[in-house]
């Protein structure tokens, strides 16, 4: 039963890890994509590819693996990875599954059964009591997806509601369970590998309770800080899980852990997004041995003993500070030039991010002697990196490793929520302050040299000398207004003090002295704006115009587009009378919808965008008008543009500050409402 061809059902960055097992094994591969992710590296990187409707398309990919003469097909994670009847399909076409028996999966995958199966085996579960507060969970999937927490009676009612219709529009079920909600719980899961003559291997155990939306983050191998009795009790319960369906493969059983007591969640019958951690510190290359077991292969009495510890983060296109609305854009650079740390990424400079799949870029991974060594690892990856183009989490990974709770290994589920505030506004103070000058230094001098007219006039020269130049730039939600200028031919600026520029070259190069301590940054000009590497990190800035277009203002009331998506649902309709709170249009992006609800009281005014529609960050989708307020005659007849009511606002004048009192300003507020109901994420995600 040799392997010689392997089509991956799958895409993106765990399309191009079996990718790399597999070169190493001497196995050709076969790549499967849809039309938005034909240049993405794994489609390149594959000896042959095929285009397919969907990575849902069962049929379509058990097609592609016989036209292409592939003799087995890997799921990867997510899409159709936990489908029984997929695993079904593969060998009855003849080809040979990478997974565990379909049994298993079916018997896994319904979350209701899978406890009752576990319970009989004697491993603790959490009763389905309606104790508040409580999670509402689906059956028949994860990776967020119909899952809510109810903390008030009154709000079980919606909630079921919408984790069922996010359920069925998720997996085709719509069936839901509850369960007590533990806040302060920590995540603990218990790698397992299991051949088909019934021997299992428990490869320790990774902590994954830095999450956000019940989504992981960051994770960690061994879980950091257990009790031996507690740790012994994790993998004693896995092997009896893993056990009580005769697993083959690589899974994973998840566990709450609430101090000493312990409760299942569910077991994760594929390869999880975590799993280069427990390859780190077991020296194993899991992708290989699940092969090895398809082959009919079976494991040495004994897994190999632990070595180490490892971290992992995932690199998200999202924005944390707006609620992880997903990001897109094209990548203008993506680089982590650490050494001794592993990068997994389904994306290359250049590569598009859109709106269709899962937001992960890459997973980020260090391994060292101690827990200590391997975060200070990562954390110096993270410095390192550039990733230019695209909004992303790499700056509250950055401050996630640099918290005193969790160095300390002080983790649970809750802690990412009640440090995001802290977290997410680390890099707003003189750190980044100095990167925005250096932006503006950079962009002047590369402007003074590339000017196609007056090319010898010295960058920042003006014929007012007793002024600073000022430029605006934006990094994140905060503006920044530089001011620079220059006299005898060198910049100069008085906006930070103690801080004195030395040198600004037209290759990009701007140095800095702080104080005596002298730093240099990378800055390239990028459109609008200047990307920005420097030694505390790498920043995206936007060019703020001088002048503001009149014709992006909006009506007020206006629901606006926070990120390019679909619209999926519009629950309201013209003239009908809303409260505030309530939803009005429902957004997916990335598969992660989110509900966009009426800022206010009042009568929603046309025109609505329409179901079906892909709209555009920033597009006006709706407009609510206060109840007393008279309806506009005519409507526009553009689908999905409001035009201002009245006269067009004047145009806005930024006005020169002095340098004296040139500071960061606060992100300017339009007034906008755009609340984040429900979310739901791609069951593409992984565990």
């Amino acid at each position: 039963m040799m392997i010689h061809r392997l089509l991956v059902a799958n895409r993106g960055e765990i399309a191009r890890r079996i990718f790399r097992t597999c070169r190493a094994l001497g196995i050709a591969t076969v790549a499967v994509h849809t039309d938005p992710d034909r240049d993405l590296p794994h489609v390149t990187e594959a000896d042959v590819a095929v285009r397919v409707e969907s990575y849902l398309d069962a049929a379509g990919i058990v097609a592609a693996a016989r036209r292409t003469g592939a003799d087995a097909i890997h799921p990867g994670y997510g899409f159709l990875s936990e489908n029984a009847g997929f695993a079904r399909d593969v060998p009855a076409a003849g080809l040979i599954w990478i997974g565990p028996n379909p049994e298993a999966i079916e018997a896994m995958g319904d979350k209701i059964r899978a406890k009752e199966l576990v319970a009989r085996a004697g491993v603790p579960v959490l009763s389905g009591d309606r104790t508040f507060p409580l999670l509402i969970k689906a059956a028949a999937g994860g990776g967020g997806r119909g899952m809510r927490v109810v903390t008030d009676p009154q709000a079980l009612g919606p909630a079921l509601r919408a984790a069922r219709a996010e359920a069925a529009a998720a997996f085709g079920d719509g069936a839901v369970f509850t369960e007590p909600y533990l806040p302060a719980a920590r995540h603990v899961e218990v790698q397992v590998l299991g051949d088909a003559g019934g021997r299992i291997w428990i490869l320790g155990d990774r902590d994954c309770s830095i999450q956000r939306r019940h989504q992981k983050i960051v994770e960690e191998a061994p879980a950091p800080g257990l009790p031996d009795a507690v740790r012994a009790a994790l993998h004693r319960h896995a092997s009896a899980a893993a056990e009580a369906v005769r697993y083959r493969s690589a899974g994973t059983v998840e566990f709450l852990v609430d101090r000493e007591r312990i409760f299942f969640l569910e077991m994760n019958t594929r390869l999880q997004v975590e799993h280069p951690v427990t390859e780190a510190v077991t020296g194993l290359d899991l992708v290989a041995w699940q092969i090895a077991i398809a082959e009919g292969r079976r494991l040495p009495p004994a897994p190999p003993a632990m070595s180490g510890h490892a971290v992992e983060v995932r690199l998200y296109a999202e924005d944390p500070a707006a609620g992880f609305a997903p990001q897109t854009g094209r990548l203008r650079a993506f680089d982590f030039p650490a050494p001794g740390v592993r990068v997994d990424s389904g994306v290359e400079p250049g590569s598009a991010v859109g709106v269709h799949y899962d937001a992960m870029l890459a997973k980020v991974v260090a391994h060292g002697p101690d827990r200590d060594s391997a975060i200070r690892l990562l954390a110096d990856a993270l410095r390192r990196a550039a990733v230019h183009g695209v909004t992303t989490n790499l700056a509250l990974l950055r401050a996630i490793l640099a918290d005193d709770d969790f160095a300390a290994g002080r983790v649970d589920t809750a802690l990412l929520d009640r440090r995001l505030p802290a977290w997410t506004g680390a890099g707003t103070g003189h750190t980044i302050r100095k990167a925005a000058l250096a932006a503006a230094l950079g962009a002047a001098v590369t402007g003074a040299a590339t000017a196609p007219v007056q090319a010898r006039i010295p960058a920042a020269w003006r014929n007012v000398p007793s002024r600073e130049r000022v430029r605006t730039y934006r990094c994140g939600a905060t503006a920044y207004q530089v001011s620079y200028t220059s006299r005898g031919g060198r910049l100069e600026s008085s906006w930070l003090p103690g801080v004195r520029v030395v040198r600004a070259d037209a290759d990009g190069r701007v140095v800095l002295d702080d104080h005596g301590v002298r730093e240099t940054y990378r800055v390239s000009v990028a459109g609008g704006g200047a990307d920005v590497r420097g030694p505390d990190g790498a920043y995206d800035f936007e060019a703020v115009p001088v002048f503001t277009d009149p014709a992006a203002s909006v009506a007020a009331g206006s629901l606006l587009a926070p990120m390019p998506g679909l619209v999926v649902a519009v629950p309201v309709a013209v003239g009908d009378r809303v409260a505030a709170g309530d939803p009005v249009v429902v957004l997916e992006a990335m598969k992660m919808q989110q509900t966009l609800t009426a800022p206010g009281a009042g009568v929603v005014a046309g025109p609505i965008a329409a179901v079906g529609r892909q709209v555009a960050a920033g597009e006006v989708l709706a407009v609510i008008t206060p109840p007393e307020a008279r309806e506009p005659a005519d409507a526009p007849e553009s689908p999905g543009a409001v035009e201002p009511p009245g006269v067009p606002a004047p145009v806005a004048v930024t006005p020169v500050v002095e340098p004296s009192e040139a500071a960061p300003v606060a992100g300017r507020s339009s007034g906008i409402a755009a609340a984040s109901g429900g979310v739901a994420l791609d069951p593409s995600s992984g565990g």
